[in-house]
């Protein structure tokens, strides 16, 4: 196995991982961002207040988008046990 195979599969790993936590942590900053506003216009400082929505709007995200990331999980795991035999020729 090369270093340019380690650096390959290292890439596509980092790059799986931004490409499957993308939504949900977007979907988090903008919910936070939004309670936070609203929470500096009212002067209301309670930290209980920004968790629920933050859990009920990542809930629905991964309802919505849990099968598209599942899938895309799937296909690299497969493109990795196909790359195996590659690896050690």
């Amino acid at each position: 196995m090369d270093i340019a195979a380690v650096i390959d599969i290292g890439r596509l790993a980092l790059w799986m991982t931004v490409l499957i936590s993308a939504p949900l942590l977007i979907v988090a900053l903008a919910v936070g961002l939004l309670v936070g506003i609203v929470q500096a216009a009212t002067s209301i400082n309670e930290s209980t207040l920004s968790f629920i929505p933050k859990v009920a709007a990542m809930s629905l995200t991964l309802a919505l988008v849990g099968g598209w990331q599942l899938a895309t999980l799937v296909d690299y795991t497969k493109n990795m046990f196909q790359r195996i035999p590659l690896l050690f020729t």
